[in-house]
């Protein structure tokens, strides 16, 4: 990969980076919000609320540790190129998930090995 694709998504991992960050803050603000409820029925949905920002807190800290490794990657010169096999991601892969670090063959590989040993 080129000097010039590596300061590419440099640059919109930075944005995604930003973009964690803001909606992180969102749900700790949601997360900080005590509000007591007579209904049972809404004190129902605001623990439904509340679970749900817990979940989307830990996918978002997952990306960000993904976004922050790509960075890595691309400090080095390693981004774009399969982790497990060191062969090109491909720009489209890229394009579409910037975090990622394998190529298709092998994600492919493992989403159905995965499939498989959950089906049992």
């Amino acid at each position: 990969m080129n000097d010039a694709q590596l300061e590419f998504f440099r640059l919109r991992l930075l944005r995604m980076r930003e973009e964690v960050l803001a909606r992180q803050t969102e749900v700790m603000a949601q997360l900080h919000e005590h509000e007591v409820y007579a209904d049972p029925a809404d004190r129902a949905t605001a623990e439904e609320e509340h679970a749900l920002a817990l979940r989307l807190r830990e996918r978002e800290s997952i990306l960000l540790r993904k976004i922050d490794d790509s960075m890595r990657r691309i400090k080095s010169k390693e981004f774009g190129y399969c982790v497990k096999t060191g062969e090109p991601i491909g720009i489209p892969r890229l394009l579409a998930r910037p975090t990622a670090s394998v190529c298709i063959h092998v994600k492919d590989r493992d989403e159905k090995v995965e499939t498989h040993f959950r089906s049992q």
